[in-house]
């Protein structure tokens, strides 16, 4: 699909006129609209107003579609099918902002800001229609799962024989309210080096019973033959891990 002369006109007076993001929004809406154009022709199996032995359907018109991406709003034609329905691979279903903006939302929300400043970070970024705080809330129910994911995993897949756990606090959202929340992160060294990060929780301080709660969890996705826990000389860390980590020798770490 061709740009038309007056596309090529506004395009040419884009580039005179601005700093040139209006021109690259606009080459992203036109190179988005013809990977769209070009998927529902091979989902057709014929072009416009072409007539092929592949034809399995037949166009009925487009519907608007608002993509909002880091060049700007995207004002988008989705086609529409007589028989069945048609929806990009490009795009995914419900989705109205791209992935690079939803990494931004995502941080921006997980460090306290409210949606209302999330919403003008939004329109900053280039999204003139802002966002909802219906959305920025559904965005960020997407690390659930992964993180999720992520700290349940059995760790039974190699032995750990060393441990280093650390606390630190970090601002977290709590009923609606933004409060400083501990955070112990437990990291693990193979035999041969290696290095991965075992598990993290958060609790309201670093008291014995929330760092004990945290290595029984430990043990219980498989973690075992630790023969090293290092730790600082924090009472509540010492106390739970010579008490949950039987067997273990416990070391001061150099660095604290």
């Amino acid at each position: 699909m061709a740009l038309s002369q007056s596309e090529l006109i506004r395009l040419l007076e884009s580039l005179r006129s601005t700093d040139g993001i209006e021109l690259i929004r606009a080459f992203a809406e036109r190179m988005v609209q013809e990977l769209i154009e070009a998927e529902a022709s091979a989902h057709i199996g014929a072009e416009w107003n072409e007539h092929t032995p592949t034809r399995t359907n037949v166009r009925n018109g487009h519907r608007e579609k608002v993509l909002t991406t880091l060049a700007g709003d995207l004002d988008l034609e989705i086609p529409k099918v007589r028989t069945g329905s048609f929806f990009p691979s490009l795009l995914e279903r419900r989705r109205r902002i791209d992935q690079a903006l939803y990494a931004v939302i995502m941080e921006a929300y997980v460090h306290g800001v409210s949606t209302r400043s999330v919403d003008d970070l939004v329109k900053a970024l280039g999204g003139d229609s802002g966002i909802s705080k219906s959305e920025v809330s559904r965005i960020c129910t997407m690390l659930d799962e992964p993180l999720t994911a992520f700290r349940t995993r059995p760790l039974d897949h190699v032995r750990f024989p060393y441990v280093y756990l650390d606390a630190t606090y970090c601002k977290a959202r709590v009923n609606h309210q933004i409060v400083s929340r501990a955070v112990v992160v437990a990291t693990g060294i193979t035999e041969d080096g290696g290095r991965e990060v075992l598990g993290l929780m958060v609790g309201d301080s670093e008291s014995e019973a929330f760092l004990k709660e945290f290595l029984r969890s430990l043990r219980e996705r498989g973690l075992s033959g630790v023969r090293l826990v290092v730790t600082d000389q924090h009472a509540g860390l010492v106390a739970a891990v010579r008490k949950v980590m039987l067997g273990a020798a416990w070391q001061r770490c150099r660095v604290h």
